[in-house]
């Protein structure tokens, strides 16, 4: 890896002549966070088509060479241009906040009406773009981000095949965990934890119907924000179900994804259920990071159903309870989640799901008016025609399941989604946080990353995401250590609209832990 990073040095120099203003930046790129990248615009040691240049250079280098992180799946042709504008506009009006020349991946199935495609991984939609940018990016852009690219993702966000490989798409091959490369990313939105990890970026967003940014999150060593659902539009967005979607966040630090959550926050028009955070939205969130938030909060702890699955998560769960009494909480012990074995289960969370999909993606392929596919049905006949390609690994039974399903008014749907509610909600998440009165519950967010397997698939226990997914509240997953050389993350957990105390509390863990370091692109676990 040494090597790779001296590459990088003339890189560097190469870029700050790319920026056209003589500007020099004397740190390397990585592990840099968005406010020292402000900072260092605003003094005029850098400049935004500088540092897109040297993040361009660095996908280069680790990800379509090197150790082939297989993260990125294209780079913005216009990024360069939109960073020199956007310089230009500094120097003549001022920056326009925190994201002004920021370069910002985003996942493959976030809209953008540009020179880049949106497919969700999947090869069915190469031959259309959208028309609009998804309204997440519409706000992005306009807080000043640069669209640096699209990263590669578990196909169709995990929700093809019962038995799937998370981070493989057929339109980008297996996405790699840059700690152990053997070892798999976490998903669906694995290119963006991946691109973050790796310092490809400075920050990314990913989407999550149930664990899709917290579980790459944790396998990455970076912070993931699931928020409440309507809190983010899902407008523009390839869909699995507009009960549990969201997109989210991934940062090097809990700063850097409160800088970009606040950006896409606002109503919608389009996406109804966006309404209801009016009032409970803040297009700031950075003023809830306290250093000293964990003191006097009142924390539960969650282990059954979530704990024992790993001696080694087991242990770092324990070292971050203790880190946070020592930081001055209150720590119930356990605050275990009563309907967890009913939530784990998944038998409702799975039929609300393949209806949802059905209904939301014939929506979503209606709209977006490909020449080829328009419905669920004709991606299962597009696969079934490019099976060398789409089905080489594994199949597509949840969309055969889905293609089964009948309308959102059949009384299997209506009751499955009144389960799920209850189950997560005040039966739930709700039922702990006030029998206990507490801030928030936390809760491993998974286990240290398994060896990817495209024969066998995905070897997933032990994750803690679904409570918050079936009930639509947030999540923010912080590292919390390392087994052997994988990271794991711990998960802050609360009821819907608490991002505010999550994000409070989860800064506060990050400043007394410092648990997060950059990866070290190793080719496996030395034996």
């Amino acid at each position: 890896m040494a090597s790779a990073r001296n590459r990088l040095i003339p890189v560097l120099a190469a870029a700050t002549r790319e920026g056209g203003e003589g500007d020099v930046y004397p740190a390397n790129v990585e592990e840099v966070t968005i406010a020292e990248l402000q900072a260092a615009m605003e003094a005029g040691r850098l400049t935004s088509a500088a540092l897109t240049a040297a993040y361009i250079e660095r996908i280069q280098v680790l990800d379509q060479r090197g150790p082939r992180l297989n993260a990125v799946l294209e780079i913005n042709p216009d990024a360069l241009d939109i960073a020199r504008e956007l310089d230009a506009e500094r120097r003549a009006r001022g920056p326009r906040g925190p994201l002004h020349g920021i370069p910002i991946l985003l996942k493959d199935n976030i809209d953008t009406a540009d020179k880049m495609h949106t497919t969700a991984g999947s090869l069915a939609l190469m031959h259309s773009t959208p028309a609009r940018d998804a309204f997440i990016v519409e706000r992005l852009r306009a807080a000043g981000a640069v669209i640096l690219g699209k990263t590669n993702m578990s196909e169709w966000a995990n929700f093809r095949s019962t038995h799937s490989s998370s981070g493989w798409s057929a339109r980008g091959g297996q996405c790699r965990n840059p700690y152990l490369l053997d070892r798999n990313p976490g998903g669906s939105s694995s290119g963006s934890g991946v691109a973050v990890a790796a310092s490809l970026c400075a920050g990314s967003i990913g989407t999550e119907t149930d664990g899709s940014i917290v579980s790459p999150a944790t396998a990455n060593g970076v912070v993931g924000i699931k928020p409440t659902v309507g809190l983010l539009s899902r407008r523009g967005i390839i869909p699995i179900s507009h009960n549990q979607d969201t997109p989210g966040p991934h940062g090097r630090t809990v700063a850097d994804a409160a800088v970009l959550l606040g950006a896409m926050a606002g109503v919608d028009p389009e996406d109804p259920m966006t309404a209801a955070s009016a009032g409970k939205s803040y297009t700031d969130y950075t003023p809830f990071l306290d250093p000293n938030g964990l003191q006097g909060a009142r924390i539960g702890v969650a282990r059954k159903g979530v704990t024992g699955y790993s001696e080694k998560t087991d242990a770092l769960f324990e070292q971050a309870i203790q880190a946070m009494r020592a930081a001055g909480a209150t720590i119930i012990d356990p605050a275990d989640i009563p309907t967890i074995d009913e939530i784990q289960a998944g038998a409702t969370e799975r039929t609300v799901l393949l209806y949802d999909f059905k209904h939301d993606l014939n929506a979503y392929l209606a709209a977006r008016n490909d020449p080829e596919v328009r419905s669920l049905a004709d991606l299962i006949a597009f696969n079934e025609a490019h099976a060398d390609q789409e089905l080489r690994y594994f199949g597509q039974e949840l969309f055969l399941m889905a293609q089964e399903t009948g309308e959102l008014t059949d009384p299997a749907y209506i009751s499955a989604l009144e389960t799920n509610h209850r189950l997560g909600r005040e039966q739930g998440i709700d039922a702990v946080l006030q029998a206990h009165d507490l801030d928030a519950i936390v809760a491993p967010t998974g286990n240290p990353a398994w060896t990817t397997d495209l024969v066998n698939g995905n070897r997933v226990r032990g994750s803690s995401s679904s409570p918050a997914a079936i009930a639509g509240y947030p999540l923010i997953s912080v590292p919390m250590g390392f087994a052997l050389g994988l990271p794991v993350g711990i998960t802050f957990m609360g009821t819907a609209w608490s991002e505010p105390t999550l994000i409070r509390l989860a800064y506060a863990f990050e400043q007394a832990t410092k648990a997060r370091r950059p990866p070290a692109f190793l080719a496996t676990l030395a034996m």
